[in-house]
């Protein structure tokens, strides 16, 4: 059993799971997730980050909604709309950007109202573009202008930078930094790189092997998206000598 539901657009993002199982492909229960709880304020980044298979997915779709078969207790900021951009972009290769971002806006809320985050994400000569015609980091583009287009309270981003070359996922990382600074959204990501949670995140989550649960919580220094190169590295180094396993490569995805 589980109790899940949204709070206020103040609240904060709360996750408890006492335990998370699924059954194997030899039908053996296998416990993924086991008494770990995360609490993040409202309108902050939080990073996920931890080994392979541990479990960070599973945390995000049960934060989503997508997975209520846990024991625990979920409580979601805000009314509960939500924006997510998978691993995968997602969109319909049979219409255009324009249509792709066009099918999520809520009523109240036309495609004219949105030129400033077409602009921040540098989509504006690609909006009678399909998908195919794409690159990788224009398709991740589109997808994260339709998370922001649903105008969420609630933001899940999961590995947002996945194979991108180093030069795009700059680029990407500076955008989402500008579109989470500006819009009042909570914010839980996952991400396999540690100087990318640095520089997005307010907190980070470090989770242990499965059955996975928080090893270790690290508050960085405001503002985030403002930290330089020595910073990031000062951080790195600190997360290398406190979070139990990590310099050793065990806490890394």
């Amino acid at each position: 059993m589980n109790d899940a539901r949204t709070d206020g657009a103040a609240g904060p993002l709360e996750i408890r799971i006492d335990s998370k199982t699924y059954v194997s492909a030899e039908g053996q229960a296998v416990e993924v997730i086991r008494d770990l709880t995360l609490r993040l304020d409202a309108f902050s980044v939080g990073a996920l980050i931890g080994p392979s298979g541990c479990g960070k997915t599973t945390i995000l779709h049960i934060a989503a909604g997508l997975d209520p078969n846990f024991i625990g207790h979920l409580r979601i900021p805000g009314q509960g709309r939500l924006g997510v951009v998978f691993q995968e972009p997602r969109l319909l290769p049979w219409r255009t950007v324009a249509d792709n971002i066009r099918l999520v806006l809520p009523p109240e809320q036309s495609f004219d109202q949105l030129d400033d985050l077409i602009d921040t994400l540098g989509l504006g000569a690609h909006l009678t573009h399909y998908p195919g015609e794409l690159s990788l980091g224009l398709a991740r583009r589109v997808a994260i202008a339709r998370a922001f287009a649903v105008q969420p309270d609630f933001l899940l981003l999961d590995e947002p930078f996945v194979s991108l070359d180093v030069a795009v996922a700059a680029r990407l990382r500076d955008e989402l930094t500008m579109l989470t600074q500006r819009r009042q959204v909570t914010t839980l990501l996952v991400t396999h790189d540690l100087e990318d949670a640095i520089q997005l995140a307010d907190r980070l989550f470090f989770l242990s092997m499965r059955p996975a649960n928080i090893i270790a919580e690290m508050a960085l220094p405001p503002p985030r998206g403002a930290r330089d190169k020595a910073t990031i590295d000062e951080i790195a180094e600190q997360v290398k000598s406190q979070v139990p396993g990590y310099a050793s490569g065990a806490a890394r995805t």
